[in-house]
């Protein structure tokens, strides 16, 4: 992250410091709203902190107080850069755009968890309820449009954290990026699993009758019982099958990311998944196993035994069976995919589902020959004619 000025502004109260505690030795019972109320330690944490009795009581007082979900703060960012170049050959994008660090959307397997580390913040409970905002973006994008040796790719938005989180409703960041994209017909792809999104089919729908936009909407299962725990403040699953159906209605060309697929989790739920998105609209499908980087493992696991400890083992094994006996596999080309036979069936399955039902068949393509370079870079150019 770069070193840009940030500032602090509580939408509602800070949670206390017995909630920002590191949580290794006891971890909290779940709180409504929230995928984890783990504060675990970030990989970088020299400090460690122990409970202390003062005399009056307090660790009784606090071992036995009921917490309230503790609120969503904003940390303003001033960022100097805000499209990232993508060096992975396992991904389908060059360019990415995330407006926020951090999602208030709390899925307990998120990938991007550990990126909260780098600012001195934990992975867990941290990632979902201190969101850096971007506040500067659309101008820095705009700036990177002007610049002289920019030439244009798809930019994919929210590959990380999902730009339409609930705090975008009050912010309107993403909207103000697809305004400079839109101006400039600049095509893009979004990654959600927020309805939010309608909001700014205004934007979307014309630009999308340019060859200019597709948008791909994550639903991990239709159990609303299983989404909640896993995605707490994410849209129900009929809600986003619902929106899905609308994009498509209005020519915006969809797509479903049945990911991550967890083993005896969601796993079981591939093709009805696959089929109502189908039936919604979707014409392009992919999923992609399970991953465990850094931080996420522990909270992941300490997820699995609150919320399923009767098949728990059973999911560990069967992760370390698709990662060589890791935990995680980190490398490119099987990081996205898995390895070995569960691997393969799981792969097998989402191709046979897809050609039944039609998906995939044709790969969405947007046109990079309508890139208009903003007005400041077409005046440099013409000044520098003149000399």
């Amino acid at each position: 992250m770069s070193s840009s000025k940030k500032r602090f502004v509580p939408i509602a109260a800070v949670p206390s410091e017995a909630e920002q505690a590191d949580g290794r030795a006891t971890v909290a019972p779940p709180r409504k709203g929230r995928g984890t109320a783990w504060q675990i330690a970030h990989r970088f944490h020299s400090d460690e902190r122990e409970g202390f009795d003062d005399g009056w009581g307090t660790l009784d007082q606090q071992a036995s107080e009921e917490h309230l979900p503790p609120a969503t703060q904003i940390i303003e960012e001033q960022a100097r850069r805000v499209v990232n170049t993508n060096s992975s050959p396992d991904i389908f994008f060059e360019l990415s755009l995330n407006p926020y660090r951090g999602c208030e959307h709390g899925c307990i397997y998120c990938f991007a968890r550990p990126t909260h580390s780098y600012l001195n913040l934990s992975p867990g409970l941290d990632f979902e309820t201190r969101i850096v905002a971007k506040v500067n973006a659309a101008e820095r994008l705009r700036s990177t449009l002007s610049g002289k040796g920019y030439q244009p790719h798809p930019i994919c938005i929210g590959a990380a954290t999902d730009a339409y989180q609930p705090v975008e409703r009050k912010l309107g960041i993403t909207r103000a990026i697809i305004e400079v994209l839109s101006e400039h017909h600049h095509p893009f792809s979004v990654i959600s699993k927020s309805s939010g999104i309608e909001r700014d089919l205004d934007l979307i729908v014309p630009m999308a009758e340019r060859q200019l936009v597709a948008v791909y909407l994550s639903i991990t299962s239709l159990d609303a019982r299983l989404s909640r725990i896993m995605e707490p403040r994410a849209a129900a699953p009929a809600r986003r099958l619902e929106t899905m159906e609308k994009l498509a209605r209005a020519g915006v060309p969809v797509g479903i990311s049945v990911s991550p697929l967890i083993p005896f989790i969601n796993e079981p739920e591939l093709e009805r998944v696959l089929e109502a998105g189908a039936n919604a609209g979707a014409r392009t499908a992919f999923s992609i196993p399970v991953r465990l980087p850094w931080e996420v493992n522990p909270l992941f696991q300490q997820w699995l035994e609150q919320h399923f400890p009767d098949r728990a083992a059973r999911v560990m094994a069967r992760i370390r069976e698709m990662r060589g006996g890791k935990d995680n596999d980190p490398n490119f080309g099987s990081r996205m995919k898995g390895e070995g036979l569960w691997a393969e069936l799981m792969q097998q399955r989402m191709h046979k589902a897809c050609a039944r039902l039609g998906l995939n068949r044709q790969r969405f393509s947007l046109d990079l020959g309508q890139f208009r370079v903003p007005v400041a870079r077409q005046a440099d150019g013409a000044q520098a004619e003149l000399f």
